[in-house]
């Protein structure tokens, strides 16, 4: 309450609780990611710093760990569309790995979606495989050669906004019979 009303900083222990409970629970709703949002838009407010976090899905933000949250849900909507229904998601299998040692994890999540866009290739829904496929190039050429081993708190952070921002925001971009999959499930995913 007190920096809500003095316009300091929240306390650094609120940004870190957030990043915990939604790596022990894999849950990242609207709320926690509003307030991971808010932490870190005063955090850089406080160093005068532009507004570092995008208010919705931003494609061209080059930060790492948000560009890494993208990715990690694209991943995880290939992997519900080509299985339907799984015991345990690669959300609920690797979300707390992913967002803190990426460097470790993304290779056996991409390699195993290489399986899974298989399998949508050889359904009827090879365009919906295709156009996952411009998705996942589009978000790792901002990534550079390499991925980073670890990432720091503020950028597990971003990588939950960026989850958050491609899981449920709505898509444009993607040709009707694509959008009409995408936005249709994101929005029943929201409603959960």
């Amino acid at each position: 309450m007190r920096s809500i009303l003095s316009g300091t900083r929240y306390p650094e222990t609120l940004f870190t609780s957030v990043i915990t409970r939604c790596r022990a629970d894999r849950d990242l709703n609207g709320m926690r990611a509003a307030i991971l949002k808010a932490c870190l838009v005063r955090a850089d407010r406080k160093f005068d710093r532009k507004e570092s976090v995008p208010v919705s899905l931003d494609v061209h933000e080059p930060n790492p760990g948000y560009r890494l949250g993208r990715l990690f849900a694209v991943l995880e909507r290939i992997q519900r569309e080509a299985l339907d229904s799984v015991n345990a998601s690669i959300r609920d299998r690797f979300y707390g790995a992913a967002s803190a040692t990426p460097g470790t994890v993304f290779p056996i999540l991409l390699r195993t979606t290489g399986h899974h866009l298989a399998k949508l290739r050889k359904s009827d829904k090879a365009r919906l495989a295709g156009w996952f496929e411009k998705e996942i190039g589009a978000i790792m050429d901002g990534l550079g050669t390499s991925l980073p081993r670890n990432l720091s708190v503020g950028d597990q952070g971003r990588f939950a906004i960026g989850y958050y921002h491609q899981r449920y925001g709505r898509r444009t971009d993607a040709p009707p019979e694509v959008a009409g999959i995408l936005n249709t499930e994101t929005t029943a995913d929201a409603e959960d």
